[in-house]
C-alpha cells in the first residue's frame, strides 16, 4: 500500500517535481488499523506560486468499489431508478446534466466526517484529516474507471471534481480553492490511513475514533436554553405559529417576516399539512403530551383537536391521507405518481397515533379505530417475503411500488400495535418484515424513507430503521433484532457531524457561534444540516443500555445540545419569533451559501424537538442523563 504525496495547479493540472518543493511524508504505524501521516511541505522558491496538495491512495483488488464519504456518498449514491437528481458513481460515465460521473471529489464541509473510504474484494481503506488545515478547507475525493485504477485521495485545500452540486438537478462549475505560497513557506499537516476488512461496515470503529478525539479535543456545544426551557418555548412555537382551526392543523412553515405574511399566514405560509414526516401526528402528540405535563389547556386542546381531524379523515382503503391543504383539502403525498401515499409517513403517523393512545389519560375512540384501520391496511399491503410497499393508491389500496425500504417504519408501528393490542398478527407481521429489510441494514443500502427524494440515502432512512429494531427486540429480545438496531444506528450516525464547521463571521451562523457538531446531515441530495435525529433519541438511549455502549446515547446528547440552538428566545431573536426553529441551516454550498439559514419556522423542526425535551423530562431511563 503506497501513499502518494503530489503537487497541483490550480486547474487540477500536475505541478512537476522541482528543487524548489520539500515534500515529507512519514507514516508511523500506530493502531492495528490506523496509521499516522505526517507530511511536510516547504516551498524554497524565489516568487509566490499557487499550489495544492495531494495524498493520493490506491485501494486494493477494487474492479468494483463501494465508496463512502459519511453524511455525503455512499456506494454508486444513486439507485438508477431514483427520480431525483445528484451525484451518483458510474465507472466510464461522464455526464453533467445527469450528475454522473467516475471520479468524484467534494469540499470537506460537505461531510459529516472528513474522511473517505473505498472497498474492494479484499478489504478496503480510508483516509481520514481535519475539515481545515493550514492550508485551508480540505477536499476528499475518490474514482475509478476502465482506464483508471481505483483510488481515494485528501486534496489540500479543496478541488471539487469533476463539476459540483449545489442543490440544482444539475452539475456547475467546479468550486476550488488554491493556496498561494511565499518564498520560504513550510507547512505541516497530520492525517490518518486506514486498513479495513471487507466488511463495509467496518468504517463503525474508524469513525467512533474519530468522534472520540474530536470531543476530547474539543469543547461540547453549548445550548442556548437548557432542556425545560426548550421544551417551554417550542410549545409555545408549535401552539403559535403553527396551530390552525377550523379545521385543526399545524401548518408546515411559518415565515420569520410576520409583517409579509400578514400575521395570519395568508401570504408566505405553507397553508398545508402531512399526517407525519413533516408535520401531523407526532408533533400534536408531542404538544398533547407538554400541555398535560404543565397543565396548559390551550396545548391540550389543541393536540388533541389536531389528532381528531386527521384520525377522523380516512381513504376509502382505511388509511391516513398523505396531506391536507387549506384550499382543497385531503390528498396525496408528495409523489409525482397520480394517488401516491407513502408508505413511511402513514407508517410513521400510525405509530404516533399508538404512542398517543398509550399515555393519552382518557380513552379516544376515533384514534384506535383509525390505527387499526391503517394497521389491517399494512398487514394487507405486506407481501409474503415482509415487504410492505412503499407506495400505495389511497383510491384503490393497490401497492405502486416496492422498491427502497420506505415500510420499515411499519415494523416499529407493528412492534408497538401488538404492544398496545396484544394481537399475535402484529408481531408475526413486525418479524417478517425484520427478516425483509434487514439486507437494506446489512448492504448499507438503506434508502427511499423521505417523501421528497425518492431513492436517495438519507439520514431518515437509519431513524425509521432504529425505530424498527430496537421496536421489535422490546417484543421479541433476540440477538438478531439487537444486531440490526445497531448496525442501524451506526450507519445513521454518518450522517451526524462529528466536529464544528467553520462559518465566516459576518454570517449571521458565525456571528451567533454556531455550532455544527451533532447536527445530521439531512442527506446526500439535501445537503444541509437539521434536527430530525431527536425523533429517536429514546431509542439511542436504549441502544446504549442494552450494548453497554454508552457511545449512543452520547451522540444523542450531542444531537440534543445542538438542536438547542437558534430557538428564537424573544421576538426578534436571529429576526424570529419566539418559538421558532428553522429546517435548515447551511453549513455548505447547497442551497444557499454557508453560514446562513432558511429564514422559515418548520413544525417538524419544532416538534421533534419538543419530543425530545420531554422524553429527557418524563423518561426515566433519560432523566438522570447530561443533557
Amino acid at each position: 500500500m503506497h501513499l502518494n504525496a503530489t503537487l497541483e495547479a490550480p486547474n487540477g493540472t500536475p505541478i512537476p517535481p522541482s528543487p524548489n518543493w520539500h515534500i515529507t511524508l512519514d507514516i508511523t504505524p500506530i493502531s492495528v488499523q490506523e496509521r499516522a501521516v505526517h507530511l511536510q511541505v516547504h516551498y524554497t522558491g524565489t516568487t509566490p506560486t499557487e499550489a495544492r496538495i495531494r495524498l493520493q491512495l490506491a485501494v486494493p483488488s477494487a474492479r468494483a468499489p463501494y465508496w463512502l464519504i459519511p453524511g455525503l456518498f455512499y456506494g454508486a449514491n444513486r439507485d438508477p431508478a431514483c427520480g431525483r437528481i445528484y451525484p451518483r458513481y458510474a465507472a466510464g460515465e461522464f455526464d453533467a446534466e445527469q450528475l454522473v460521473a467516475e471520479r468524484w471529489a467534494f469540499r470537506a464541509d460537505r461531510a459529516a466526517t472528513p474522511a473517505v473510504f473505498a472497498w474492494g474484494s479484499e478489504g478496503g481503506v480510508g483516509l481520514s484529516v481535519g475539515a481545515n488545515t493550514s492550508l485551508g478547507l480540505t477536499g476528499l475525493g475518490f474514482g475509478a474507471g476502465p482506464d483508471h485504477p481505483a483510488a481515494i485521495w485528501i486534496s489540500l485545500p479543496y478541488r471539487e471534481e469533476p463539476f459540483s452540486y449545489i442543490g440544482e438537478p444539475h452539475g456547475v462549475d467546479a468550486l476550488a480553492d488554491c493556496h498561494r505560497w511565499e518564498p520560504g513557506e513550510r507547512h505541516e499537516i497530520h492525517a490518518s490511513l486506514w486498513t479495513l476488512p471487507p466488511d463495509r461496515h467496518s468504517y463503525a470503529p474508524v469513525l467512533q475514533v474519530l468522534r472520540d478525539r474530536e470531543r476530547a479535543a474539543h469543547p461540547p456545544v453549548e445550548p442556548w436554553v437548557d432542556v425545560a426551557e426548550a421544551a417551554k418555548l417550542t410549545a409555545y412555537g408549535l401552539w403559535r405559529w403553527h396551530y390552525r382551526e377550523n379545521p385543526a392543523v399545524l401548518i408546515e412553515t411559518a415565515l420569520f417576516d410576520r409583517e409579509l405574511a400578514g400575521d395570519l399566514g395568508d401570504r408566505g405560509d405553507r397553508l398545508a399539512m402531512h399526517v407525519a414526516w413533516v408535520s401531523g401526528i407526532p408533533y400534536a402528540h408531542a404538544l398533547l403530551r407538554h400541555g398535560r405535563r404543565v397543565g396548559n389547556p390551550s396545548y391540550i386542546e389543541a393536540g388533541t383537536a389536531v389528532i381528531d381531524h386527521i384520525t377522523a379523515n380516512l381513504t376509502p382503503t382505511g388509511t391516513y391521507y398523505g396531506t391536507w391543504y387549506a384550499d382543497n383539502g385531503w390528498k396525496q403525498s408528495w409523489t409525482p405518481v397520480p394517488g401516491g401515499l407513502h408508505a413511511r409517513t402513514l407508517a410513521e403517523a400510525t405509530l404516533f397515533t399508538l404512542r398517543a393512545l398509550a399515555v393519552e389519560p382518557i380513552d379516544h375512540p376515533a384514534w384506535r379505530t383509525a390505527a387499526l384501520s391503517n394497521l389491517e391496511f399494512a398487514l394487507a399491503a405486506q407481501d409474503a417475503e415482509g415487504n410492505f410497499g412503499s407506495l400505495y393508491h389511497y383510491e384503490t389500496g393497490e401497492v405502486l411500488s416496492r422498491l427502497g425500504a420506505a415500510g420499515l417504519t411499519w415494523v416499529g408501528a407493528m412492534a408497538e400495535a401488538y404492544e398496545l393490542f396484544g394481537d399475535e398478527r402484529f408481531l408475526s407481521s413486525a418479524r417478517r418484515g425484520g427478516r425483509y429489510y434487514a439486507s437494506f441494514v446489512r448492504d448499507e443500502t438503506l434508502c427511499g424513507a423521505p417523501e421528497d427524494v425518492d431513492l436517495a440515502p438519507t439520514s431518515e432512512d437509519g431513524y425509521a430503521a432504529l425505530f424498527a429494531y430496537v421496536g421489535l427486540h422490546r417484543v421479541d429480545p433476540s440477538d438478531e433484532w439487537l444486531t440490526l438496531a445497531r448496525h442501524a444506528a451506526d450507519w445513521m450516525l454518518t450522517f451526524r457531524y462529528s466536529y464544528d464547521v467553520q462559518f465566516g463571521p459576518e454570517t449571521i451562523l458565525g456571528a451567533y457561534g454556531f455550532r455544527s457538531r451533532g447536527a445530521d446531515q439531512a442527506s446526500p441530495s439535501n445537503q444541509h444540516l437539521h434536527n430530525y435525529g431527536l425523533i429517536c433519541t429514546t431509542e439511542l438511549v436504549t441502544l446504549s443500555t442494552l450494548t453497554g455502549d454508552p457511545s449512543y446515547a452520547t451522540s444523542a446528547a450531542e444531537h440534543l445540545r445542538f438542536a438547542r440552538q437558534f430557538i428564537a428566545r424573544h421576538d426578534g431573536d436571529f429576526n424570529a419569533r419566539r418559538g421558532m426553529l428553522t429546517e435548515r441551516y447551511y453549513q455548505t454550498t447547497c442551497f444557499g451559501p454557508p453560514g446562513a439559514l432558511l429564514t422559515l419556522s418548520h413544525a417538524w423542526c419544532i416538534g421533534v424537538l419538543l419530543l425530545a425535551t420531554e422524553e429527557a423530562l418524563t423518561n426515566p431511563a433519560l432523566t438522570a442523563l447530561d443533557w
